[in-house]
């Protein structure tokens, strides 16, 4: 009787999330949507021991940030299942936002963490469009219907409002990262300046807890027959003929951009 239940009894299977690349409302990268499907079978499927996060990400939307990790939150609680973040190169800005959305954030001595700020970059093209005789037409219902435009000069309330947008949204953030990570943050006055703190630095300033990688941590916590059930992207049939190599294209390009702020 004893060898029928050992039989029927499963090995301890762990979760796994990879989060790779920018975060964006523009239907590549990461983004709420494309992410549900993939995170309700993390989280139901198989009654898991825990979902472990592979994040790799420099960051992007913040509304998609918040999105994402509000979803893992949410299903964390309902199935009662602990989520642990492993970082690789770098989680930072919307990468970091994700990884608060874990119980536990464990890093490489290489990867970087933080960037806890916000940004926003455009071009100023006006003088582009003098110099070809071009002349740009905007009509508008109501004074703050047009603001920063490219092609016009830009104008002092538009930068006073846009940066006043920015401000909100960084102390939501800090207010995310300290609900989060709550005492295990230390006082340093750079932690919310959008610094970037590399390894056991990040483990110092109560950033990440400690330096781990995702498979032996895992086997030390839940035994070396532990089982990881991986859950990546599933991509579309004209992804899969190289029908969408625009699209891809475009989103390497932004990829590229976003990684290289941290010399990546």
């Amino acid at each position: 009787m004893k060898n029928f239940i050992s039989f029927l009894k499963s090995e301890p299977t762990v979760s796994v999330v990879r989060l790779q690349g920018a975060i964006t409302n523009a239907g590549r990268g990461l983004d709420d949507v494309s992410l549900a499907p993939r995170l309700e079978k993390a989280f139901t499927k198989g009654k898991p021991k825990a979902v472990a996060l592979q994040i790799n990400c420099p960051g992007g939307s913040p509304v998609q940030s918040s999105l994402i990790a509000a979803r893992i939150r949410r299903l964390s609680e309902e199935n009662d299942v602990p989520v642990i973040a492993f970082v690789e190169d770098v989680a930072a800005s919307g990468g970091y936002w994700l990884a608060c959305a874990a119980d536990e954030i464990y890093v490489d001595g290489c990867s970087m963490t933080g960037s806890i700020g916000v940004i926003t970059a455009g071009f100023g093209l006006q003088d582009l469009i003098e110099r070809y005789g071009v002349q740009r037409r905007v009509h508008t219902a109501g004074k703050s219907k047009s603001m920063l435009d490219p092609f016009k000069p830009e104008k002092e309330e538009d930068i006073t409002r846009l940066k006043g947008w920015l401000e909100d949204l960084h102390e939501t953030f800090i207010g995310y990262v300290k609900s989060r990570r709550g005492d295990k943050l230390s006082d340093n006055p750079d932690l919310f300046t959008g610094e970037v703190f590399l390894g056991q630095k990040g483990v110092d300033e109560g950033l990440v807890d400690g330096i781990g990688h995702l498979v032996p941590m895992m086997k030390d916590r839940y035994g070396k027959k532990v089982k990881f059930r991986k859950y990546t992207e599933k991509k579309s049939l004209l992804s899969r003929f190289g029908m969408s190599v625009m699209q891809d294209a475009i989103g390497a390009v932004e990829d590229r951009a976003a990684f290289a702020r941290f010399g990546l």
